[in-house]
Parts: C-alpha cells; sequence; structure tokens
C-alpha cells in the first residue's frame, strides 16, 4: 500500500478535501472520553489535525514516510509516527499507547488497506471499556449536483480508472459496507452503519480538481502501464465543461460513508 502512494504524496496532500467538523463532532459525541486519539493510515495529518482541536492528544501512525512529509508540524497535541506495516502488538503498546488507554481509534480512507482481523484484535487491546472505533471512506465526487457535462467527464475518466485500482478499492466503491465490523452500535444507531449524511468538499478550479485526479493510486499505476487518462483532450474538454475556461470555483463534494461502533 505504501508503494503506490509513494510518486503523488505531495498530489494527495495539495488536492484531497477536507472533512467536515459535523463528522467530527458525531464521532465525538460518542465517546468514552476526549483524551486520546489513535488516527490509523494518517496519510497527510488531514482527519489527525481536525481530531487535534477536539481530543487532548493524538497518536497519528502511517507506513508511507512520503505521506508523513506532507503532515503538520506546528500542531503540538499530535504525534506522527511511521510504523512497519505489520507489528507486534507489544511494540504497538510501546510506540503508540499503553493497552485500554485510547478513547477513539479513527481509520479514514485506509480501512480497506488493512489486515483487518489482525487490527480489530489490536483495537481491542488498545480501547478503553467502551471505546470507539471510526472508519469511514469517500467515494465518487460530485461537480454539479451529479448531472452536469463535468460531472459526465469526471465519471468517463473514473470508468477508464477501473482496471488500474487495486482489488481493495472494491471495498470503498461499496461504502464500506461489505467490510467486517465487528463491534457494537452506537448509540441512537441501529447496527454500525454505513452512517451516511456527511460529505467531504472542497472548492476547486478544474486544475485543482485534475491535481485530484492525479493524486489517485490509479492514475499513477496507468501512467506506469503507459497508459495517460488525463489526454488533452480530456483536460481541454472539463476546462470547458468547468467554466471560464477552467477558472470557476466551483464546490465539489465527496459523500461519506461512516461506518461506527464500540468494542
Amino acid at each position: 500500500m505504501a508503494n503506490l502512494f509513494r510518486k503523488q504524496a505531495q498530489n494527495y496532500a495539495a488536492s484531497r478535501p477536507s472533512y467536515p467538523p459535523e463528522l467530527f463532532s458525531y464521532i465525538a459525541s460518542k465517546c468514552p472520553g476526549r483524551r486520546l486519539v489513535w488516527d490509523v493510515g494518517t496519510g497527510s495529518g488531514q482527519a489527525a489535525a481536525a481530531l487535534s482541536s477536539i481530543f487532548n492528544s493524538v497518536v497519528a501512525t502511517d507506513v508511507s514516510p512520503e505521506q508523513l512529509s506532507h503532515t503538520p508540524s506546528q500542531i503540538p497535541n499530535i504525534r506522527f509516527i511511521l510504523t512497519p506495516p505489520s507489528l507486534p502488538l507489544a511494540d504497538l503498546h510501546r510506540i503508540v499507547a499503553p493497552p485500554a488507554s485510547v478513547d477513539l481509534i479513527t481509520v479514514a480512507q485506509a480501512l480497506h488497506w488493512l489486515d483487518l482481523p489482525a487490527f480489530y484484535a489490536h483495537a481491542r487491546s488498545m480501547l478503553v471499556p467502551g471505546g470507539v472505533m471510526a472508519a469511514w471512506c469517500y467515494t465518487g465526487a460530485v461537480i454539479g449536483g451529479g448531472r452536469s457535462r463535468a460531472d459526465e467527464i469526471y465519471r468517463q475518466i473514473y470508468a477508464e480508472s477501473g482496471p488500474y485500482w487495486a482489488d481493495e478499492r472494491r471495498l470503498v466503491e461499496e461504502g464500506y459496507m461489505g467490510v467486517e465490523f465487528p463491534f457494537r452500535p452506537v448509540e441512537g444507531e441501529e447496527g454500525t452503519g454505513p452512517v451516511v449524511g456527511f460529505a467531504a468538499e472542497r472548492e476547486m478550479t478544474a486544475a485543482d480538481f485534475l491535481e485530484y485526479v492525479r493524486s489517485w493510486s490509479a492514475y499513477q499505476t496507468a501512467r506506469e502501464k503507459g497508459v495517460e487518462l488525463l489526454t488533452e483532450e480530456i483536460v481541454e474538454e472539463l476546462g470547458k465543461a468547468w467554466g471560464d475556461d477552467g477558472e470557476a470555483i466551483r464546490a465539489v463534494r465527496f459523500p461519506i460513508s461512516l461506518r461506527i461502533g464500540r468494542v
């Protein structure tokens, strides 16, 4: 997984949307305390930064040094840690946090990369009694309510990228609905989700959106195989559909699908 994001770590940090405050407020409201969060697969730290304003301390881990090189360095209550893909539980307790000390574990747009049985066993050891596990992903972008010409072009690009995604991406397409999630529902929910109604959003020009596409692992894989998903024709067509020769500022929404439960 780390290799998939090595080449586009800077694009990822610069172009990915931020998650809405409402998402973190909802998750925090289900937690037994607000002392410590473990953010797994933190990437460039978008979720960790938001969590740091709600919780006393955040430990954010990732296996990609390139991704971690783009994390915010000025937030004093976040500790970013590079970890190997596989970490024995004793080392996890030593490096991340002691047993039964974490109020919340979050996994933003990364659950599909994890060895879930091993990860869940580690999570149960780390969480306090009643602690919360929250994992979410965002699916396809919505540019103009889903019906604009720019949306059509995006869907064309996405369809052509299909053969170049890793197999694990299927779980994102399903909004994590098919992911094993062996936890109890939190108060107010009949099950562990997916909980919908949240969306990430980012204001973008056409050039910004193209940078987002270039941050896809599938885009980099396609290029390595000699396929350019963003041809000159596609780039020109998207600019015209975007408005003002691509310079218009448009709000792009990314619907979020959340799985949440309690140990």
